[in-house]
Order: C-alpha cells, then structure tokens, then sequence
C-alpha cells in the first residue's frame, strides 16, 4: 500500500479526479464498463463534484457502493443521496448505471439482494474508500465479521456500527479485494494523526483491502 500526501486541497482534488478519469477511460477503451465502487463521506463528496466535470463515455460507467446505512430512500444520511446530489443529477447516465444498495428494506435481506446483483461482475476496476478513527472501511468494522472468507457472500449485514445508524449493509473483504485498483480518500489534520497511528496496524479493517494490481492511500493534510 502506497500513499501521496498533497499540502493543497485543489491539487488533491484535481489528482484524484484526475486519477479516476485515467482509469475510467482506460478501461472504456478496452471497450468494457467501468465498474466504480463509491464511497461515502464528505471527501468524495468534493472529488464527485470535481468528477463531473471529465472528457468520458459516461455510458460506460457502472456505479457500485461500497456500503449504505439502512434508511430510507433520499435520507440525507445515506450514501446514495450523496451520490445523487454531488454526482449523479449532473451525469447524463440512465438510472439502469446506478447499483444502489437497498438498505430500506433493513440489512439481512438488502444484503442478500445486493449479493445476488453484484454477481452479474466478477471483478470492479476502481473501488473507494475511506478509512474511519477505529480503522473502519467502507462499514468493516474492527472486532465484527468482515467476510474474508472465501465462500463469504459479496454483501454482508451490520446490526451493531459504532454510529448511528446501527444498521448497515457492507460490501465484504472477499468482495472488496476481488478490484483492480482501490483508492482510500482522506482529508484533514486528525485524519493525519489516525493515519500515523494505525498505518502499521495490520489487524485493521483497512490494512486488509488490497487491489490485485494497485492500492493507494490519498491524503491531504486539510491546512
């Protein structure tokens, strides 16, 4: 796992978007979908924002979330909403390109349904990420069941996060480390100190998601 540190916020920014645009656009011209997992949070909230400004085949693009808190549709907590509001109403896509998770209907079955929709791909190109104070990603939380195991289904229930609300549907280890690419965006100074603190934490949540050919941590410092 490498990581890049930018001191600017529009430097940061604009190398995410940047790096995200190169690889969506490599794979378009393989003549292939892109596949992008989304992450929640108000770092991808600005990239997303950023995002919809590219040169793209936006009808190549499948849209993936990396977890969802189990409310309902258009809450203002949920990643979907984020996604729309920040990305998704300005993208001339179909709503066909949209995977959301359907946390609404509470986190066993939403996770099975997810599950069974997410097997339609064998592999993601890009999946991102955050990483929380506890080591958490996407809603892997220490102490709880990842889903590492082989036969670990794609999607797995959380009835006991940490925050609000306790409820959540996750993507699984299995799944997340079945990527091509997996970018962790962070921003700010404490996140700073949470990275010094855990980077060499290898029991944690994050330190086990791997992309098979790349895994980067982006980083700005937030001054």
């Amino acid at each position: 796992m490498n990581s890049k540190h930018f001191r600017e916020k529009g430097e940061y920014l604009i190398y995410s978007r940047e790096y995200i645009k190169y690889l969506a656009n490599r794979t378009i011209q393989s003549s292939k979908e892109f596949h992008i997992v989304l992450a929640g949070g108000e770092t991808p909230r600005e990239i997303y924002k950023y995002l919809r400004e590219i040169d793209t085949d936006w009808s190549k693009w499948i849209f993936w979330f990396g977890d969802e808190r189990c409310l309902p549709i258009g809450h203002s907590d949920r990643n979907s909403t984020m996604a729309e509001e920040s990305l998704f109403n300005s993208l001339p896509i179909d709503e066909t390109q949209i995977k959301i998770i359907p946390a609404q209907i509470g986190a066993v079955q939403a996770a099975e349904e997810y599950s069974s929709a997410l097997s339609e791909i064998s592999i993601f190109d890009l999946v991102l990420l955050g990483i929380g104070e506890d080591g958490h990603t996407a809603s892997l939380f220490p102490g709880n069941n990842l889903g590492s195991l082989p036969q670990s289904p794609s999607a797995i229930p959380v009835l006991n996060a940490p925050k609000f609300p306790k409820e959540r549907v996750s993507l699984s280890l299995n799944r997340l480390n079945r990527s091509k690419e997996v970018l962790f965006l962070v921003s700010g100074k404490e996140k700073g100190k949470i990275l010094e603190r855990i980077s060499d934490r290898e029991d944690l949540p994050f330190r086990k998601v791997k992309g098979s050919e790349n895994t980067k941590i982006l980083y700005w410092n937030g001054e």
